[in-house]
């Protein structure tokens, strides 16, 4: 076998079974990766159906998935589910992954509470009623609380249960929403506030991650002063702003209780304020708060230059001590095809090294002209892009939130206006229309929540790892391998001849 050495990328091959192959199918999708660069199918295997199940909560909806996956993973050797209907094709091709989506939607939907827009009382609810009557309470606890009595039982449409009455709020529910929620008026206005949150200390961490993952691109190909030019600057601005802000809500979580919460400031006034410096005094969610949140922004104000400029000049000044840039090693000269940043690290690979002398491969290597304005150019419009889409990223993921809601309504509506109407009616006939009513609504429910919501989120879940999560680490430029064949050479021909 002869090494022949070449400055061309090798192609890339990734080596997948049946199980992984359609996360692989996702993310080559997007752009086949570079030669040993780092693969996202790895952990898109989990990422993916997680967030796909955070948009499609519904353990009842989750475990249908679940089971039309299992029936096709059971029945994968069978011949006719192999050379069926393009349709019926693409969902046996990904029963893997309708598998996994299914099986972690039935635990966002236990998460939830949620099972066909109901609520399931497993462990009894952490509220009670009854603890909320005038007769349990002395009569100075009457003066400070608002306690219900006959009276207001009998004549009030919408009754309020006050945690900060002794009895009243027991602890929290061991699993997910509580159940009693499903009775409030204000329910909607609570999985609001719980949802937006959540979706974005899940963008936040997922974003996190794939600038974590750059920086181990950057070790294998001896790229160290991207680590600290580009990948540390680039966590130092996302966690002095945005990881403070996932610190303000679980410190507001853990500290304000049901008795000091109309004390509690709002969270994104607090934000706000970090930014413009409001010159009149506000409460602040902890002491000494101004001077954290300044010296956050100091640091945030800091990393951007060394962002904008940090690559540019190292490189520029790496260029200016070297005569001759090209080193052949391994076989082949280049791992990646940015010839300029390339040139200028296996420069510096070989500073490293302690190697002073050029072998004879670099003397027939030609050396690169080294422009300096276009590698500063791509820097600025990726720093600039960076920044700006840390915010809109971050917005972004609030998709989560919203097809989230946007599932559970739909189901409460299709349950109100199918199922509701069946159930009240009388014994007579409610039997002989409960039939009929029933398959309605599970023909509905799998046309519309499991295929059409379901088709929305899975859409939704490979944007969020197309766009916000891989553009922090994954260029996707590289070549698939495809092994030599006279079968592939002759209709290669065919195509040249036509």
């Amino acid at each position: 076998m002869n090494i022949i050495p070449t400055k061309e990328t090798p192609p890339t091959l990734i080596r997948t079974n049946k199980f992984t192959e359609g996360f692989q199918n996702i993310v080559d999708a997007y752009g086949v990766g570079s030669y040993r660069e780092v693969n996202p199918a790895l952990f898109t295997i989990i990422t993916f159906p997680f967030l796909f199940a955070v948009m499609f909560g519904d353990f009842g909806h989750g475990f249908v998935m679940f089971l039309f996956a299992l029936l096709l993973v059971l029945n994968e050797n069978h011949p006719r589910l192999s050379q069926s209907q393009e349709i019926m094709r693409m969902f046996f091709n990904g029963r893997y992954i309708l598998l996994l989506m299914g099986l972690f939607s039935v635990y966002t939907g236990l998460i939830y509470n949620d099972c066909f827009s109901k609520s399931v009382n497993l462990f009894g609810s952490g509220w009670n009623v009854s603890a909320m009557y005038s007769s349990s309470h002395s009569p100075a606890e009457h003066q400070k609380m608002v306690l219900w009595n006959d009276s207001v039982v009998r004549h009030s449409r919408v009754l309020q249960l006050d945690p900060s009455v002794p009895g009243v709020f027991r602890g929290p529910y061991p699993l997910g929403i509580d159940p009693i929620w499903n009775l409030a008026t204000n329910r909607l206005t609570f999985l609001n506030s719980f949802k937006m949150k959540m979706s974005v200390i899940l963008g936040i961490i997922h974003m996190t991650f794939g600038v974590v993952l750059g920086i181990f691109n950057h070790l294998h190909f001896r790229k160290k002063f991207n680590i600290y030019l580009v990948s540390i600057p680039e966590l130092l601005f996302m966690l002095c702003m945005f990881g403070y802000l996932i610190f303000m809500i679980v410190y507001k979580w853990l500290v304000y209780s049901a008795k000091t919460s109309r004390a509690a400031p709002s969270i994104l006034i607090e934000f706000i304020n970090m930014f413009l410096f409001p010159a009149s005094e506000t409460s602040g969610l902890y002491v000494g708060q101004e001077h954290v949140q300044r010296l956050l922004l100091a640091v945030t104000a800091l990393s951007v230059p060394v962002l904008f400029l940090g690559r540019p000049l190292f490189l520029l000044w790496l260029h200016n001590g070297r005569s001759c840039l090209g080193v052949s090693r391994s076989g082949y000269t280049l791992v990646r095809r940015d010839s300029e940043e390339e040139m200028s690290l296996l420069g510096s690979h070989d500073i490293e090294e302690g190697g002073n002398q050029m072998d004879d491969g670099c003397r027939e290597a030609r050396c690169e002209e080294f422009n300096f304005g276009e590698i500063l150019m791509t820097q600025v419009i990726h720093s600039i892009e960076y920044c700006l889409g840390c915010v809109s990223n971050t917005a972004s993921y609030l998709r989560l939130w919203a097809l989230s809601l946007a599932h559970a309504q739909l189901s409460d509506v299709l349950w109100a206006m199918l199922m509701r109407v069946g159930l009240r009616v009388d014994t007579t006939f409610g039997v002989l229309l409960l039939l009929p009513v029933t398959a309605l609504f599970a023909a509905l429910t799998i046309l519309i929540l499991l295929i059409m919501e379901g088709l929305s989120a899975f859409l939704h879940a490979i944007r969020l790892h197309w766009v916000e999560f891989q553009n922090k680490f994954y260029v996707g430029a590289g070549t698939k391998f495809v092994p030599f064949s006279f079968r592939l050479l002759s209709s290669k021909f065919n195509d040249d001849m036509a």
